[in-house]
């Protein structure tokens, strides 16, 4: 029966084998070499081991950590809004009626369901200086608005990320609190607490584990923020640079200026930092709640 029940997992493994582990090793096999012209640049080129060097360029590379500061202040501020805002849908659709709560969850849920490629190309229209509605309307108001400006590019960027985000991670969090027994906050009630007090002081505090998992996604998803600025970059590129977030200057360095090996180490060493970062906060919140 437990085979049985472990071969559910069977293709996320297999997926996960070819598409992760596989990648991976591969990355960190090419890491180690680098091609070497001959002659001057004319010859056929050699592909020779360097052992670390390429990780020593990569963590010397001030351009690249420049990039992953960029991104690293952009999750630190838009994380925990994403967050604050799926645990408030959260708790409403909780404390509604189920009949209520019905209705609302999955038009919440439809801006994760929009591939990302599609919603910034809608949410690049809306933006748009000469065709989208947002800055004339603001204009009605006498606000001046560049959406590609430097100003307000990575606030454009972290709207469109809480408007596809914030869906998923409140029916995470939906989820985990309708399975909390109905018994726990009649008690409270009993005992003369408020719907408030026991949305912070109950609520919050069992759905803790349900708040780590979306966090530690978000962080993954962030640190690793690629498609949205690329997109960006065709319509602000003096805004958005080639290396305006680490996967970019990684993509920069593959397929622009052809030098896969240096590339390979760049991901292996972002890969690094994304694997310490979410440790690191797991570790932090992953603890018994003191009473």
């Amino acid at each position: 029966m437990a085979l049985k029940g472990a071969s559910f997992t069977l293709p996320f493994f297999l997926g996960f084998a070819l598409f992760t582990a596989v990648p991976m090793v591969m990355a960190l096999k090419e890491s180690l070499y680098t091609e070497k012209g001959s002659g001057l640049g004319f010859g056929a080129k050699t592909v020779e081991f360097v052992g670390l060097d390429n990780f020593v360029q990569g963590f010397s590379d001030g351009r690249f950590w420049a990039s992953m500061l960029r991104v690293a202040l952009f999750a630190v501020i838009s994380i925990p809004l994403i967050q604050v805002a799926s645990v408030g849908l959260a708790l409403l659709l909780d404390a509604s009626a189920q009949r209520v709560a019905d209705r609302f969850r999955i038009p919440l849920l439809v801006p994760y369901m929009i591939p990302g490629i599609v919603a910034t190309l809608i949410w690049i229209y809306l933006y748009s200086p000469a065709v989208g509605p947002l800055t004339p309307f603001l204009a009605l108001f006498g606000i001046e608005a560049d959406f590609y400006s430097g100003e307000l590019i990575w606030v454009s960027i972290g709207n469109l990320m809480a408007w596809s985000g914030i869906g998923f991670n409140m029916l995470i969090v939906y989820a985990a609190l309708r399975s909390v027994d109905a018994g726990v906050y009649d008690a409270a009630r009993i005992d003369g607490a408020s719907e408030w007090r026991i949305a912070w002081s109950i609520k919050v505090p069992l759905v803790r584990r349900s708040l780590v998992l979306t966090t530690v996604l978000s962080i993954i998803g962030t640190l690793q923020i690629f498609s949205d600025p690329m997109l960006f970059k065709s319509m602000a590129p003096e805004t958005v640079t080639r290396d305006f977030t680490p996967i970019m200057s990684i993509y920069d360095w593959a397929f622009q200026q052809g030098n896969f090996n240096y590339a390979a180490a760049l991901s292996v060493i972002l890969a690094l930092v994304v694997g310490a970062a979410s440790a690191l906060f797991y570790r932090l919140t992953n603890k018994a709640p003191t009473s």
